[in-house]
């Protein structure tokens, strides 16, 4: 029998007849609050800032709110299943971790501890290029849990090369690959502060413990860590990167592909002719593109042009249960999560991070189940109404 989400609930409320109540919120959308109270500005502008003046990321919660679910009635939903396949992998739920770098600014258990408590719940944790922890020691921390590597496309092929290697030889099985941050947008909350970690050589942990980054450097990095921070800067990026590149990637990584950051249903198409896998229809979460379509937005398109050809994933202002089940009705195959839970990592560590993984998929399982559906399966665009923008 499937894996009732929902009856986490229970738990809770039994709990509390020892007078015991959750650590954290189970509304999600007040840890940001929390986490602004009781972790420094630039930690947490970091996190929660967005580009420019924050519209998109305003737009990305509003694009969610304004489409409303519509419940059915009667409907069998004793027996749930929340199960499904995604790039040829068994997920218990339609969730994974998104990537987020740099997770030492929020706790010093960092990625090891985001990654073992997806490994617990058993949805798959998507480790970040900028990691503060090199990937071989998540993939450890983690055991046989479900890993997915981000890479952001460095100028350099040789350290490319390597790090698709390193990623195949550590067990992630799935390549990500963000399209959207060829160079970093305009973030007022990080400038106003002057604060960009990768300079103070963190999130960089992955590049410094590369034999091909290595082999770039005049002296080793611990003899000078400046010069190691501005050979990273020189090639964390590269905005000459065009589609045919993409055969390079194809060459080297071994599984799927998905490419991150897909918003126009013309590179969804363009995707699909490259041998690409699946899309993550994202913003980045709104720190990108100020004044961008809402990922929720650009959702709809994106699927109906590729949805029978690549795995359509979402993300982008994904707080609740009930966002989850919207992006699913959208059409996305699954939702990754990330703000969320680096949230409850920076106020609870591991804890954290399972508190928000289980509060999140209990809603969902609630929500979907209360609007009369027993599998993700069932959801489509007929479940929605959409409130006038």
């Amino acid at each position: 029998m499937a894996k009732h989400w929902a009856d986490f609930q229970y738990e809770i409320y039994l709990n509390g007849t020892t007078g015991a109540v959750p650590r954290l919120p189970t509304d999600l959308t007040r840890l940001e609050e929390l986490t602004e109270r009781r972790l420094g500005p630039g930690p947490v502008g970091y996190v929660a800032g967005s580009a420019g003046d924050g519209s998109t990321a305003r737009a990305n919660r509003e694009a969610l709110r304004r489409r409303r679910i519509v419940p059915r009635m009667l409907r069998d939903v004793h027996e749930r299943d929340l199960s499904v396949e995604v790039l040829g992998r068994a997920l218990p739920a339609p969730l994974a971790l998104a990537p987020v770098g740099v997770l030492s600014i929020m706790h010093p258990d960092a990625e090891p501890a985001a990654a073992r408590a997806a490994a617990v719940q058993g949805v798959p944790y998507i480790l970040s290029s900028a990691s503060s922890t090199p990937m071989e020691e998540v993939a450890e921390a983690m055991g046989d849990g479900e890993r997915w590597f981000q890479l952001y496309w460095p100028k350099d092929v040789e350290v490319a090369r390597s790090f698709l290697q390193r990623a195949g030889a550590a067990g992630y099985t799935a390549l990500v690959v963000t399209l959207d941050t060829p160079l970093l947008s305009w973030r007022p909350r990080d400038l106003d502060q002057a604060y960009l970690p990768f300079l103070r050589g963190v999130g960089t942990a992955n590049y410094f413990s590369d034999p091909a980054f290595r082999a770039g450097l005049a002296k080793p990095v611990h003899e000078d860590p400046d010069a190691a921070v501005m050979h990273f800067v020189g090639m964390f990026a590269d905005p000459g990167k065009t589609w045919p590149d993409l055969a390079f990637l194809r060459e080297h990584w071994d599984g799927p592909i998905v490419l991150k950051g897909v918003l126009h249903p013309d590179d969804a198409r363009l995707a699909a002719d490259a041998g690409m896998d699946g899309v993550v229809v994202s913003n980045h979460g709104g720190r990108q593109v100020a004044g961008s379509v809402a990922a929720a937005d650009a959702l709809p398109g994106v699927a109906e042009a590729v949805g029978d050809r690549l795995t359509v994933l979402f993300d982008s202002g994904v707080r609740t249960g009930d966002d989850v089940v919207k992006a699913l009705a959208l059409g996305a195959r699954a939702v990754l999560v990330g703000r969320p839970y680096v949230y409850g990592l920076g106020l609870d560590g591991q804890a954290g991070v399972e508190h928000v993984i289980r509060c999140l998929l209990a809603e969902l399982d609630l929500t979907l189940a209360l609007s009369g559906h027993a599998t993700p399966a069932t959801v489509g665009p007929a479940d929605l109404v959409a409130e006038p923008a």
